[in-house]
């Protein structure tokens, strides 16, 4: 029996490492479950540390293509979950027709919805303008701007496990700082054929406000297609990789079996 992929894009400043326990639920159900990395992205946080230099070419359209191919290679349509800008390019593909249903959890905003400007924004303005190819975090931001709801315990342990800098290419193309975002941060949110879209938001996260992914949600109000908006009560940006991961991915998976779609292909 063909088993129905899964396939994890993972978001800004974290590694494809941080789906592995995700990869080993959705397994564990029966699913074909992978989580390919970023263009260039070495299989090992360590090393990414060591040379981060292949990063700092990807922009947007580069890692939409990536994953874009990736999603077509399958003979079954997998299932795209992605986080942060994983969550705008699985939006952008389900949109396209590429994928059987998306998952977007705290996702970067697509179309012309932006990041509040306000004094809770964890990363300055100044930082953008800093220079060099690559913009890292140190572990005191990372807790700031993606951990704020955890303990310097548990933060500190999922940055020394997960966190590598962020291209400054890809964050200018999701509309950070002065310039322009890129046209592939955008779904067509009237497309009205597409497969099932779940957003999901944490209501205390500081990088990708719950208010930002509401309004992503309005925006498909006019379409017929599936969406659904789920948040989560007093969790962060953190939530795919914190202590409560297991119950976003457990919501997910029933989501997914609640519109048919298993580990298996559908009887009938």
């Amino acid at each position: 029996m063909e088993r129905t992929p899964v396939v994890f894009i993972h978001g800004v400043w974290l590694h494809a490492r941080s789906w592995e326990s995700w990869v080993d639920r959705f397994a564990r159900r029966g699913f074909h479950a992978l989580a390919p990395g970023w263009p260039g992205e070495a299989t090992a946080v360590p090393d990414v540390r060591a040379s981060p230099e292949p990063l700092g070419r990807i922009g947007q359209d580069a890692l939409t293509d990536h994953y874009a191919g990736i999603v077509r290679s399958f003979d079954i349509a997998p299932v795209i979950v992605g986080h942060s800008v994983g969550g705008l390019i699985a939006q952008h593909l389900i949109a396209a027709d590429v994928g059987r249903a998306a998952v977007a959890i705290a996702p970067a905003p697509v179309n012309d919805i932006p990041l509040p400007a306000s004094p809770r924004r964890p990363l300055l303005p100044d930082r953008w303008g800093s220079t060099g190819e690559l913009v890292p975090l140190s572990p005191e931001q990372f807790r700031r701007a993606l951990a704020n709801t955890l303990t310097a315990e548990e933060s500190d342990r999922l940055y020394d496990r997960y966190v590598v800098p962020a291209p400054r290419r890809l964050l200018a193309d999701l509309g950070c700082g002065d310039a322009p975002r890129s046209p592939r941060a955008t779904a067509d949110v009237g497309k009205a054929g597409r497969g099932p879209l779940l957003l999901i938001s944490g209501q205390e996260d500081r990088l990708v406000p719950d208010e930002v992914t509401r309004s992503v949600y309005k925006q498909y109000g006019d379409t017929a297609a599936v969406t659904d908006l789920k948040q989560f009560a007093d969790r962060a940006h953190s939530l795919v990789i914190d202590s409560g991961w297991r119950s976003v991915a457990d919501y997910v998976l029933g989501w997914l079996d609640g519109y048919g779609i298993r580990a298996g292909p559908r009887e009938g």
